[in-house]
């Protein structure tokens, strides 16, 4: 019994502290983002310092899954190319290597359960739109952009 909890405990310090995925393969994902101006998100304090920013903050958490990833991230980047309005602050934050970061994030998202990739747009620190992984499965680019534009409209200055 005292194996099974020990084993237990170095697998639950494992997940909290190592990344699911080889920087390899997350770094081009993160550069779509971070090249077009979006602040990385690598701490719990980079995600409070973030969202207590007076305005408005788009945050993607950014995934490898093939599908949904792949069109949220140029969903956004069509979305903030195309709107007249446009958040105040870009952040973003990995999902299964960000680890801390993201699960702050996640706090931030209550009562939605984790979902990545996903997208949340923040005003003055409060949760005002979120686009789930459901809802970004299956769509294109241009539907992704077409529901952030409306909310940026809605939200931003």
């Amino acid at each position: 019994m005292d194996l099974c909890l020990a084993v237990s405990d170095l697998h639950n310090f494992a997940v909290k502290h190592q990344n699911m995925y080889p920087a390899e393969i997350v770094t081009p994902m993160k550069e779509e983002l971070t090249e077009n101006g979006f602040r990385e998100l690598l701490t719990p304090q980079d995600v409070d310092e973030q969202l207590g920013k007076d305005g408005t903050t788009l945050v993607v958490i950014n995934s490898v899954c093939g599908c949904s990833a792949g069109t949220a991230r140029p969903g956004v980047l069509l979305a903030l190319h195309h709107s007249q309005k446009k958040p105040d602050h870009l952040a973003t934050s990995f999902a299964g290597f960000d680890i801390a970061a993201v699960q702050t994030l996640r706090e931030n998202l209550l009562p939605y359960p984790p979902s990545s990739p996903s997208i949340a747009l923040f005003k003055d620190g409060e949760l005002v739109h979120f686009i789930e992984r459901h809802q970004i499965e299956g769509r294109s680019a241009q539907m992704i952009a077409h529901n952030l534009i409306s909310a940026f409209n809605q939200h931003c200055s």
